[in-house]
């Protein structure tokens, strides 16, 4: 009974760690420590080898200028999104509408960010019952592996689910800058997740009014340099709780790898382009159509990485469940439907581990499928 308290933690509550950016700087370390050696297939068979660049599969492109534009390309577009979004879960998107004035203003800030004295971070540091500010995310035991990352934590929309206590701290030019990159990356979400719904054949409204004003929250990450990188993950193989991921690669080392017919490939940033992915919740609506793809992040012993991961959900009220026209559509329901609160909790409750979560809400014949893993 003890141990399974010490798994299961409130929703939105995580133990309070060191910053493995404090620990990296150290110039005497050569050695990690424990908690942060990890057993993992880094360069095994499973994982896709960047020595020929032409043997790499490519994540799919997106031109969203296509998909919003009236052009003749529309439907060929669309079609290459829905294929992406069945096959491999991931897609960058190219011509999105950020402009690159503030996406290269938002890099500067999230890096000033992170050269905080730790002095300053502790001001913004997260405590037991708010996991919001500098951090990690999933500990749920104090004898659980750690990741060599620190990552800073924020719930972004509806305005009113921000924690003041945290975001009035911020330097004002990066509340600004956080504030106007929000805004588009939800405008983006909600563009997509439009053209997907149109993709799957939904109802015209059904899905506006599952995510027409969702809710945002948004991960900001740092993987240190580290010593010995083979031994350690910089975040935890996963699929993504929201319907909807933007990540802004904020530099060029590569790190991110998906999981794809069995292997981890690393995925290429692009100049100017952001990686998108289908979350759970996204799998959920789509019926299992779409899929929720494990996803982690590598670290290396030479270079520092940053990336802002921005999630998308449903709207407060909803319930997470198989679109109803889909339902129809596919004579059977593959999840069970929950309240979002609910669903929330039980996602948050866990350490990250696969896609055990979306295991839970799975129905009949489809519960088990581990074909992502």
């Amino acid at each position: 009974m003890e141990n399974q308290k010490e798994e299961k933690v409130n929703f939105r509550r995580s133990l309070i760690v060191p910053s493995v950016q404090q620990l990296a700087n150290q110039q005497s370390i050569t050695k990690i420590p424990d908690r942060y050696v990890q057993k993992l297939d880094h360069h095994d068979s499973s994982v896709v080898s960047s020595d020929n660049p032409l043997t790499i599969p490519s994540v799919p492109v997106i031109d969203l200028h296509n998909l919003t534009a009236n052009t003749s390309t529309y439907s060929s577009e669309l079609n290459k999104l829905h294929m992406a979004s069945k096959e491999w879960g991931f897609f960058q998107v190219i011509n999105h509408g950020i402009s690159e004035s503030l996406l290269e203003d938002f890099k500067r800030e999230v890096f000033k960010l992170f050269s905080l004295s730790m002095e300053e971070k502790k001001k913004l540091w997260q405590d037991e019952d708010n996991p919001e500010g500098f951090g990690q995310l999933f500990v749920v035991s104090n004898d659980q592996k750690l990741d060599w990352s620190d990552m800073f934590y924020i719930a972004t929309h509806p305005n009113n689910l921000k924690k003041s206590q945290v975001f009035q701290k911020l330097p004002l030019s990066l509340r600004e800058k956080l504030e106007a990159y929000c805004a588009e990356a939800k405008k983006l979400a909600v563009t997509i997740l439009d053209h997907m719904g149109k993709a799957l054949g939904m109802e015209t409204r059904e899905m506006s009014e599952l995510f027409e004003d969702g809710f945002q929250s948004m991960r900001m990450n740092y993987y240190p340099p580290c010593p010995e990188p083979e031994l350690v993950v910089g975040i935890s193989p996963h699929s993504d709780a929201d319907a909807l991921t933007i990540l802004y690669q904020l530099t060029q080392t590569d790190g991110l790898q998906i999981r794809k017919d069995g292997k981890w490939v690393t995925v290429k940033p692009l100049p100017n382009a952001l990686v998108v992915n289908v979350g759970d919740i996204m799998e959920i609506v789509s019926n299992g159509v779409y899929k929720s793809v494990l996803h982690r992040g590598m670290v290396n012993v030479d270079n520092e990485r940053l990336s802002v991961a921005t999630f998308y959900n449903n709207s407060a009220g909803t319930e997470v469940g198989p679109a109803k026209s889909l339902v129809v559509q596919h004579k059977v329901a593959n999840f069970r439907a929950v309240p979002l609160e609910e669903y929330l909790k039980g996602y948050f409750a866990k350490k990250l581990d696969g896609k055990s979560y979306l295991d839970y809400m799975k129905l009949g014949e489809s519960k088990g499928d581990t074909s992502q893993i």
